[in-house]
């Protein structure tokens, strides 16, 4: 049977620039990274935000992936609740502890990828991504140099939960029986599941709090910040980005999200933020960099 144009495109995806994997979890971070900008532009609190932004999120990616179904498996059911709870636990951990602790500790994420990946689905370790994820990290603690509180314990621990769930969403994105449904499906079960958490909060709020403001916030939130961006990244998963790989680029979300803040709304970023920054940033288009190039070398012994 001739292979349909889909899986075709999925194919050439990775030899083309707009088709590139990585490039569209590239897209997907700069996305997730404006959500700091919109939500301190809302005067909504965060579970009003959750609410509506997780309510529109459902129905963006349900809309661009309908073709694919809304089927779900034991799979697809567990990503549905991690991702869900993945949200959740950040609003607890930016709730209860700083900001910037809760978005330092949620990018663990690749550290807990870089352990289980090679367990779960027999990648090959490669001490370079050690290297790549090492230096994310420590790129990410110049933003928070004398900040990190270790008495926020509760906040903390939210925090650290958060990033061993989007772990462990990211890995189960891969998962084969992930590609028997929508691989969007968890994404929509779990922006319906935590909307349904969050509702009561939203209708607690009133309409007063509806403004022009607040509903163009929220409908920025959950059309692209969330649900665009997730068709993206989801995309990018299921033409073939390693689970490290996805991370690792995703770290462009936290190193963003400030600038955007800066640009529009005048926060200042501190001095070591700016050189966490360049750390980060460089570390990212040097992995991608090497990573096109290893795929181009092997493709090309390949076909010699």
């Amino acid at each position: 049977m001739e292979k349909s144009k889909l899986v075709e495109d999925a194919d050439l995806g990775s030899e083309t620039i707009i088709g590139s994997p990585l490039l569209l979890i590239a897209a997907a971070a700069v996305l997730f990274s404006t959500g700091g900008l919109f939500i301190k532009l809302s005067s909504l609190s965060a579970f009003e935000l959750a609410c509506g932004r997780s309510l529109l999120a459902a129905a963006t990616v349900a809309f661009f992936t309908r073709r694919e179904g809304f089927g779900i498996n034991p799979v697809t059911a567990i990503s549905a609740v991690i991702y869900a709870a993945v949200l959740l636990l950040f609003v607890m951990a930016t709730k209860l502890t700083t900001a910037a602790n809760a978005i330092f500790l949620q990018y663990t994420a690749p550290i807990y990828i870089l352990l289980l990946e090679p367990l779960l689905y027999r990648e090959r370790f490669r001490v370079r991504d050690l290297g790549v994820v090492a230096c994310c990290v420590a790129g990410m603690s110049f933003f928070f140099v004398g900040e990190l509180r270790p008495q926020d314990v509760n906040g903390n621990l939210a925090a650290l939960g958060s990033g061993f769930g989007f772990a462990l969403f990211m890995l189960l994105l891969k998962h084969p029986r992930s590609r028997r449904v929508n691989r969007a499906s968890s994404v929509i079960y779990g922006n319906l599941l935590l909307a349904l958490v969050t509702a009561p909060a939203f209708v607690a709020g009133g309409i007063d709090n509806l403004t022009w403001q607040n509903v163009c916030a929220v409908l920025f939130l959950g059309i692209f910040q969330v649900g665009v961006a997730y068709v993206l990244f989801t995309l990018g998963i299921a033409r073939g980005s390693r689970a490290v790989d996805a991370g690792i680029v995703a770290y462009l979300e936290p190193v963003l999200n400030p600038l955007w803040v800066f640009i529009f709304l005048g926060e200042r970023p501190s001095q070591w933020a700016i050189a966490g920054g360049a750390i980060i940033i460089s570390a990212v288009i040097t992995h991608t960099i090497w990573s096109a190039h290893k795929v181009r070398l092997s493709r090309g012994n390949a076909r010699a």
